[in-house]
Order: structure tokens, then sequence, then C-alpha cells
């Protein structure tokens, strides 16, 4: 249980920041295939299915709630203060999470370099939702606060879009509320919801329905195309990956008020250094839970021989 919420809390913390999504660190860390599976059983029409999804869900839920809180609290004033240090290790992060995708899934990918139009179309997707974002959201900032049933709709589909990402390895939901300027909005909703200031309500519900929608609508959809065309759909998510690097340069565009997009001269080394080591240390700790739930199969194998054998090799006992 507590390994599920450990999952869960990671994933919080890589849905909270552009970059690397969910998906991407359960893919990392091993429990991706078993994460879709579930969401699909929820979805399913069998009873035993749904349960078992509810109770994984619910574990890995608790730890997501736990990082989500977390994050909200930290990057809310990191994200005004800090700007080009986050952006700086976002990319850290994105640029890191190539090489452990492509060594884990390299089975897939090897001798099919024919599907590369599918990692051009990934490129061309995320570049082209950055540069329309202004025309999107009528060059506003969403105000929750004060909004009209343009911007609960605009919300509504920002948070379908970005749960598809989350749950896709990849793009990051995060980078898709960054290249549709509700990021760093709904960042400070978040926290003035957690200061009781219901007034963020009706916005936060919008974002959360289409969330829900999102989920409903992608999973079946994400799930067969993974197991029917996988190397196609690697390599387009390779390509969301490197979209999503130009989005986070962009990034601080999109704040309140504007503010350059990263460049050389406000690049930090040490973020993007930084970034790199999380996703260093996530596969590191992907290695340690392996090999303790390998002993720990192995205890059990053990002990169960040893009582089969003190039962006279039948373990129900001696007849």
């Amino acid at each position: 249980m507590l390994v599920k919420m450990f999952h869960g809390f990671c994933m919080a913390l890589a849905d909270s920041v552009p970059g690397v999504s969910g998906g991407t660190v359960a893919f990392i860390l091993g429990f991706y295939e078993k994460f879709i599976d579930a969401l699909h059983g929820l979805f399913g029409k069998d009873n035993g299915a749904r349960k078992a999804a509810v109770l994984y869900l619910a574990k890995l839920g608790v730890g997501w709630c736990l990082g989500l809180c977390l994050s909200v609290v930290a990057l809310n004033d990191l994200f005004q203060t800090k700007t080009y240090f986050l952006s700086s290790l976002f990319l850290g992060l994105t640029a890191a999470a190539f090489p452990f995708i492509l060594r884990t899934e390299w089975w897939a990918l090897k001798g099919k370099g024919r599907y590369l139009p599918y990692t051009l179309l990934g490129v061309a997707l995320v570049c082209g939702l950055s540069l329309v974002r202004g025309a999107a959201s009528g060059g506003g900032v969403i105000d929750y606060w004060s909004l009209g049933v343009g911007e609960l709709l605009y919300l509504f589909v920002a948070g379908a879009l970005a749960i598809m990402a989350m749950v896709l390895p990849g793009i990051s939901g995060s980078t898709l509320l960054l290249i549709f300027g509700v990021y760093a909005p709904t960042l400070y909703a978040l926290r003035r919801l957690l200061a009781l200031d219901l007034e963020v309500l009706p916005g936060l519900f919008a974002l959360a329905l289409g969330v829900l929608v999102g989920v409903g609508v992608s999973i079946r959809w994400i799930r067969a195309a993974l197991r029917r065309n996988r190397a196609k759909m690697l390599y387009f998510i390779l390509g969301l990956m490197a979209g999503s690097l130009y989005a986070i340069v962009m990034g601080p565009t999109t704040l309140s008020p504007p503010q350059q997009a990263l460049h050389l001269e406000t690049f930090h080394l040490g973020g993007f250094v930084l970034g790199v080591g999380i996703l260093i240390g996530l596969e590191r700790l992907k290695l340690l839970i392996a090999r303790r739930e390998a002993r720990a199969e192995k205890t059990e194998d053990g002990t169960q021989g040893e009582e089969e054998a003190q039962s006279g090799g039948s373990p129900q006992g001696p007849a």
C-alpha cells in the first residue's frame, strides 16, 4: 500500500509541473500498464474488475492528493519568483526522460524508423497549440474570480485535453495547461481553495469536469493504441515530448504579467541538472523497489515450500 501511495505521490509531482507527465513517471517506475488497466476497469462493465480498480486507484489517489497539495503550496510562489529556474528544471526533467523511454522501449522501436512521421506529428501538434494559444484564449489571462460562460467552457476543454496528456506518457498535462495559459492561474486558485476561498469553485469544477470526461473518452483509445500499435504510439509520444520542450521555453510568456521566453541568458544550469537528477533518482528507486519485491517473493516461496514439506508435501496437511 505504501508503495502504491508513493507511486501516486510521484505522479502528482510530475502532473503538477510542466515537462514530464504522470504517465511518463508511471512508465519509468514500471506500473504504467497496471495503471491503464485499472482506469479501463473503472469505466468497464466487469464488476469484479471495477472493484479491484477502485481499490488500486484509491491507494494511488491518496498519495496523488498528498503530492498535489505539496506541489500547489510550493510551486505557486516559486513559479512567480523563480520562473526561469523552474523552467530550466522542467527542461531537465523532460530531456532526461528521453533516454529512459528509449532504453525501456527499444525492443518496440528498433527497426521501425518508418514511423518517424508520427514523431513529427507530435512535435507539430504541441508547437501548433503553443502558437495558437493567444488566439484561442482571446489573448487574456484566466481569472478564476471573474468567469463567464466562455471562460468556463475554455477551462472544461483545457481540463479534458490535459488529463489525456497526463494519462499518456509524453507531454505533461501541466504543459498543456501552460500552453492554454491557465497553469499559473490554476495553481493560485488551488492555493486559495486550500485557504477556503470558495469563489474559485466554479472554475475548478469546470476544469475537474473536463478531467472526468477526458478520462472516460480517452482511456480505451490510449490502451488499445498502445497494445495494437505500440511502435507508432511510442514515436508519437517522443514527438509530444520534443514539442513540450518548446512549450516550456515559451511558458513564461503565459504568466500575468507576461515575461520573456526562456533563453540562454536566463537559462539556469543548476535547475536543469536538478531536473535530470530527479529522473535518475526515480529510475534508481524503481530498481530498488523491484529488488525488494523480488526478495519478498523469494522469501514467500521459500516459506510456502517449508510449510508443504512439513505437511507431507500437501498444502492441506497429512491425510
